[in-house]
C-alpha cells in the first residue's frame, strides 16, 4: 500500500490559503455587532397574501446572534490548529506574516521574525511548504490534474 501526496497547483492553492488566512485576520480584528429586534410599527401598509408561514423576527435574530459568533470562533480555532501543527520555522513564518495584524510584507518577516535573518529564497521555500500543509489540513487544496485541467478538491465532492 502506498500513499502519494498530491501535486498541487501552486498559484491557486496559494490564493486559497491566503484567502483563508485573510478571513482569519478579519475575524480576529473586527468585532461582531449583534442585531436587535425592531419594536416600532411600520407606518406603511403591506399587502400580503397568506403564506402559511409564521415569521418570528426575534427568534431569527437570536439564532443569528448566537450562531454567527460561534461559527467565527470555530473557524479561527480551525486555522489556529492547522498552523500549530506546522514545524517551528513554518509556524513562525505564517504567524508573523498572516496571523498578526501588523505585518504586511514578506521582507519584514524574513529579515526580522527569525533568530537569524534568512534569505529570500529560503523564506519562499518555507512559505510554500507551510501553504502546502495548511491547504491539505484545511482541505482547500487545488490539485493539478494530469490532463492539465484544474480541479478543486473539497469534502462535499469526495
Amino acid at each position: 500500500m502506498s500513499f502519494e501526496l498530491p501535486e498541487l497547483d501552486r498559484k491557486k492553492t496559494q490564493a486559497a490559503v491566503e484567502a483563508a488566512l485573510e478571513k482569519y485576520r478579519i475575524y480576529k480584528s473586527i468585532t461582531f455587532e449583534e442585531k436587535e429586534a425592531s419594536i416600532t410599527a411600520s407606518p406603511t401598509e403591506r399587502f400580503h397574501g397568506p403564506t402559511n408561514v409564521t415569521s418570528d423576527q426575534t427568534a431569527a435574530i437570536a439564532i443569528y446572534n448566537i450562531d454567527t459568533p460561534a461559527a467565527r470562533l470555530a473557524y479561527c480555532e480551525r486555522i489556529e490548529r492547522a498552523v500549530s501543527r506546522l514545524p517551528k520555522k513554518e509556524r513562525i513564518l505564517i504567524t508573523e506574516r498572516y496571523l498578526n495584524t501588523d505585518c504586511d510584507f514578506d521582507y519584514q518577516v524574513y529579515n526580522n521574525a527569525f533568530e537569524r535573518p534568512i534569505s529570500e529564497t529560503t523564506y519562499y521555500k518555507y512559505k510554500w511548504k507551510a501553504f502546502y500543509k495548511i491547504a491539505l489540513n484545511l482541505n482547500i487544496q487545488v490539485v493539478k490534474e494530469q490532463t492539465g485541467e484544474q480541479k478543486t478538491k473539497r469534502n462535499s465532492e469526495s
